[in-house]
C-alpha cells in the first residue's frame, strides 16, 4: 500500500465485523508498534492485546458506563447543540455520537483489542507514535480501529480485568479495538491547513492554502 493512501485513510473505523483479526496481522501491527520513535530509546512501553470474548464483554460494559459519563461530562454542551442545531457542525457531532453509541452498544462483538500502556511518561511522546504505527500497519492490511482514551474513567475497574500489576507505574494511555470494517476506506473531511497552521509567529499565515487533498 502507498504510505500516503494509508495516512490519508486510516481513520476511525468503529463499525467493525466480529470475523478474527488473523494472528499474523496482529503480529505485524505490534511490530510495527515496536519500530516507533522512543524518548531516550527507554521503550517504556507495554502492549496487551484482548480477545477473550469475556474479558471483551466485561470491558465493553466498562466501556458502556464510560460514554454515558463523556455525554455527561465532558461533552455535555456539545452534545446537547448537536441535538437542537441542524448547522453543519451540529450534524457532524451527532454522525460521530451515533458512531460512538454503535461502539457502546456493539463493543462485546469486537475481535481484538490492543491496550498500550506507558511509564513515568504522562506526556505521551512516545507510546501514540507506537499506537499510531500499529493503527497505519493494520490498515496495510485491510483493518480498521479507533483509539479510545475513555475507559479512563474506569481505570482501576479496566486494569483489575486485564491483571495489570498496581504498583508498577503502568498507566493506560488508551485502548483501540480492531476489525474489518463494514464500511468503506475514505478520506476524512477536515478544516483546511491553511486554517489551523501558521508560520514563525501565531497567527501569520502559513504561506500556502489547500482547498481539497493532496491525496489522491
Amino acid at each position: 500500500m502507498d504510505l500516503r493512501e494509508a495516512l490519508y485513510t486510516t481513520r476511525a473505523m468503529r463499525r467493525v465485523k466480529p470475523d478474527p483479526v488473523p494472528v499474523e496481522v496482529q503480529a505485524r501491527l505490534l511490530d510495527a508498534a515496536v519500530r516507533a520513535p522512543s524518548g531516550g530509546n527507554a521503550q517504556g512501553w507495554r502492549f496487551l492485546l484482548v480477545d477473550d470474548k469475556d474479558q471483551i464483554a466485561e470491558i465493553g460494559a466498562l466501556y458502556a458506563e464510560c460514554i454515558d459519563m463523556l455525554w455527561a461530562t465532558v461533552y455535555k454542551d456539545k452534545a446537547a447543540y448537536a441535538e437542537s442545531s441542524d448547522d453543519p457542525e451540529a450534524k457532524q457531532f451527532k454522525k460521530i455520537m451515533r458512531s460512538v453509541t454503535w461502539a457502546q452498544e456493539n463493543f462485546a462483538t469486537y475481535p481484538l483489542l490492543l491496550f498500550a500502556f506507558d511509564q513515568f511518561d504522562a506526556s505521551g511522546g512516545s507510546i501514540f507514535p507506537a499506537v499510531w504505527s500499529a493503527m497505519l500497519s493494520a490498515r496495510a492490511d485491510g483493518v480498521g480501529s479507533s483509539l479510545t482514551s475513555v475507559l479512563a474513567f474506569k481505570n482501576d475497574e479496566t486494569l483489575s480485568v486485564l491483571g495489570v500489576p498496581a504498583d508498577e507505574g503502568w498507566r493506560m494511555s488508551c485502548c483501540v479495538p480492531f476489525g474489518y470494517p463494514t464500511g468503506t476506506w475514505a478520506v476524512a473531511a477536515r478544516r483546511p491547513v491553511h486554517e489551523v497552521s501558521y508560520r514563525n509567529t501565531w497567527g501569520t499565515p502559513v504561506g500556502f492554502e489547500i482547498d481539497e487533498p493532496l491525496w489522491p
